[in-house]
This record gives structure tokens, sequence and C-alpha cells, in this order.
């Protein structure tokens, strides 16, 4: 049985069909992917952990059981690998901390354990940055995460060596998580497909951070799929989805179907200008192709239609609550000081630096006042959707950007159309979504000029998770969906 060259590059859907059909064994599927691993790796340093050995006799195992007439399900001898900050149980899971550089688990993350069981198996990890608190990704564990489409440049993260294994076909699919873009952000970096949950649908126990062994979910933080085509997150979002182990006897999850099957059901709100946070000019134009794609297909498009908030106050409200959920591990000497920095601050000073300060900083009964900010810009979400099934708009306000690895995210730059613009803008389009717990789905839509590609992030009302997939679907036949890089 001789193995495709282009095998690579297929969606994981179709690998695992070849499976089913015997076109292709487990145990050949697995060596194609280290083979390239050994070819490609090295200059990427995406796949940082790996169990090989154990892989092999797994899908020897698949291979026998398929020939007896037996499956373990839809993932059955597909190969693949797992984001580092999900705990798969016998290899060393780090979440890129050195303090967590020899926890390997007794037991695998709830969401990777459910693809265990549909059959998946687990070769190795992806790397994060430290505790997967950046969007770019790199730690003193396994060193920097290169992207395939410009070494020179990022993959994005925190689920940046998922991303760019993908994009450089090391892998079936990918698992990751998002609190700040972190699935988002990588796809569009990438060239690939990534979906950010609707908050709570899909557990993170054994998830790190925090430490091996909490079991605390936290607060905004939600882990999806990272794939090469829609119909993958549409799949393991299906194998993924519904409540853990200790709420399991107490409710289900029922998904409602995707909204629209075709683009001449659909309505669609396209959020692309903001004067909050100016996009790329070449982005931008791949953006509004896509909507005009959408529309030249038949679905109505609502170029000015905007919920009943600003970009600046759904971007004030997540990053208040983000820093309120990050800053909570931060060391009481550093917030000593931001509580008294914060003293000094103007009431209007909304610079990245003074949020932060105040939201690691708040007490409780603050919190409560933001969370019920957060519930209305929910409410006024809920309103606007039934107007419109999704909006389409940036994921990040450019492509692929080189490295910075200052420690000081403040000192930081990015170059927008030739401005310079705070780093931590790179959050600002991530947030509408989080803060507000909506799916949102990023899918590929072109190559700019410089060679980068971009994506174009789908959000979707609460639980509308098949929606936005299936909406990135549409885009993925209409404009060709994921393209390997080159050199791949």
């Amino acid at each position: 049985m001789s193995v495709s060259s282009e095998l690579h590059f297929k969606s994981a859907a179709e690998l695992a069909r070849m499976i089913q059909r015997r076109e292709v064994s487990s145990r050949e599927l697995l060596e194609h992917f280290v083979a390239r691993i050994e070819l490609h790796n090295p200059k990427l340093n995406t796949v940082v952990a790996k169990d090989i050995e154990r892989a092999r006799k797994l899908a020897l195992e698949a291979d026998e059981a398929l020939a007896r007439g037996e499956s373990r399900g839809p993932l059955h001898g597909l190969p693949t690998t797992i984001k580092d900050a999900f705990e798969v149980e016998g290899i060393v899971s780090t979440g890129g901390a050195p303090e967590w550089a020899n926890n390997i688990p007794p037991r695998s993350a709830t969401a990777v354990e459910r693809i265990q069981r549909a059959g998946g198996i687990v070769f190795g990890k992806t790397n994060v940055p430290y505790m997967s608190g950046d969007l770019q990704t790199y730690n003193d564990v396994y060193g920097t995460t290169n992207n395939p489409w410009n070494l020179a440049c990022g993959p994005g993260g925190s689920s940046g060596g998922s991303a760019a294994a993908l994009a450089a076909g090391l892998t079936a699919f990918e698992y990751g998580s998002d609190i700040g873009g972190s699935i988002r952000t990588p796809a569009h970096l990438c060239g690939v497909f990534g979906h950010k949950t609707t908050f709570g649908i899909v557990p993170k126990r054994g998830h790190v951070s925090p430490p091996p062994g909490f079991l605390r979910e936290g607060d905004l933080s939600v882990a999806g799929p990272l794939a090469r085509s829609a119909e993958d997150l549409d799949i393991l979002l299906g194998l993924t989805a519904g409540p853990d182990w200790s709420m399991s006897s107490g409710w289900k999850l029922d998904l409602p179907p995707a909204r629209a099957r075709s683009p001449k059901e659909l309505r669609v709100a396209v959020w692309i200008d903001d004067p909050f946070c100016e996009i790329d000019k070449e982005s931008a134009a791949l953006l509004k192709n896509a909507a005009k794609a959408l529309e030249d297909a038949g679905a109505h498009v609502d170029w000015n239609a905007r919920p009943a908030f600003t970009l600046a106050e759904i971007t004030e409200i997540y990053l208040i609550l983000l820093h309120s959920c990050v800053g909570s591990g931060f060391p009481p000497a550093i917030k000593e000081r931001w509580n008294t920095e914060k003293a000094k601050l103007s009431p209007d000073d909304k610079s990245h630096a003074a949020l932060q300060m105040r939201g690691a900083t708040m007490t409780y009964a603050d919190r409560m006042l933001w969370e019920e900010r957060q519930a209305q810009v929910r409410a006024k979400w809920a309103d606007f959707f039934k107007g419109y099934d999704v909006v389409l708009s940036p994921v990040l306000m450019r492509p692929a950007f080189p490295h910075d690895q200052s420690s000081n995210w403040h000192a930081r730059k990015l170059a927008v159309n030739g401005k310079e613009r705070e780093y931590m803008d790179v959050l600002i389009w991530a947030g509408p979504a989080v803060v507000s717990y909506l799916p949102a789905t990023a899918a590929p839509v072109g190559v700019t000029s410089e060679g980068l590609p971009v994506g174009v992030q789908i959000i979707g009302p609460h639980m509308g998770d098949r929606t936005t997939i299936a909406v990135a679907g549409m885009l993925e036949k209409i404009l060709g969906g994921f393209k390997a890089p080159p050199g791949y």
C-alpha cells in the first residue's frame, strides 16, 4: 500500500475515511507524519515532546482491530499531536513552564481523553508560550517556534505550535485553548482553521495552567479544535463538547444545528472597519473579499450593521476581566506596586497599562460591577443575533509579524499601515467573543502580496458553534480553504 506524497495536507476527516477504507494503514500514516517531522521540525520547532514507540504499538493495534471489523470511532487509528497545554497520559506535559518540565500525567485531559476514546492516537505535543501566556510561542523548556510561511515570524500563540504543525503538514489535527485569541490568532497567522467554542461547552480539566492537578477551570478561557478544514472542526466539536464527568449525570449538551446550510439562507453582518483598531489594508481587502464572496453566492450581507455597543466599550470590559483572571496569579510585590500606581491614574486613562493595573488588583465587589457590564453586553449581542446569523470581523489587525521576545509587553510595538501600535492591541478583535462567551471560528481567506496568510473571524450567537463552523465551510468551498505554505 503506497502512501501519497500529499497525504499530509488532507483533512483529518478524509484521512480517517482512508483508514476505514483501508487505503492507508494507521501505522503507515503515523510513519508518514514522523518522517515529515524529521524533515521539517528542526527549522520550525513545533512538535516538542514525542511518544512515537507507544504510538506505533497503538497504530498496529488499530490496524489489527480494523482487519477484524472493529472500530473505536470516527478517529480510529488517526495519529495526531496535541497542544502542550493539555495533559496527555504518559507524555510529558509542561504548559511551557520549566517548573512543570517533569510533569507526566496519569490521565489525559478530558477533551484529549475523548479524542483518544474516539480512536485518535496522540504521538506528540506541540509548543506553547510560558503557561500559554503570550501570542508568540517560545519558552525556556523547548525554545522558539517559527511560522512555516516565514521563519522570521512567529506562528501566534498560545496554540502556535498547533497551528504551525498543521500548516506544515506534520499532524492530522490539533486541539487548543483560547482566552485572548489563542486558537484564532495562530489559525489566522498560519492559514488554518480554528474554533473558539462557546464558553463552558468543552471541559478544560487537565489544561495547564493552572498547575497540574487543579480542577477549577476559571473564567473566559475555552478549549477548541484547530484543523485544515471546517468539516474537521465540526467533527472534533461533536466528539469533545459536553459536560465533564462530575456533571454528566445532571445535564447534557444539545447544540442547535447551523442556522444556514448555504449562503442563500445566511444573514451576515460585516464589522471590519473600526477607528478604534485599524486593520492592515491588504488584510482588510481580503476580509471584504470574503464577505463579498458570500454576498455573490446569495447571502444577505449588511456592511454597516453593529451591535449596540462600540468596540472601545467592549474592549475595556474584556481587558478588565481578562486582567482580573490572568493577574490573580501575579506575585504580591507586583500587585502592591500596581495598587500604588493605579491611585495616580486619571479616571479616563484607558491605556493597556492602566487597564492591566485596574483589572489585576480589583476587589471582588468591583468585579461584580464589571460582570454586570459584561451581562449587559451579552444581552445586546442576543438582540443583535435576532437579525443576523454571524458577524464577519478581523482576527487580528495584521498578518504574521517578526519574533519579539521582550519580557515587557508594553515595550513591544507592531506596525499597521506604516503606523506604530501597542503590541497588546493584538487582543482587541479577539475580545468581543471571549468576554461575551460566544463561539468564533477563524477561516483562511487569502494570502497577502508578501506571502502571508489572512483569516476571517466568524462570530455567532451563544451556542451557535455549528453556525460559525458552517459559514467557515461555505467560505472554504468558495475561496478554496487551506493552502500549504511554499516549500512544504
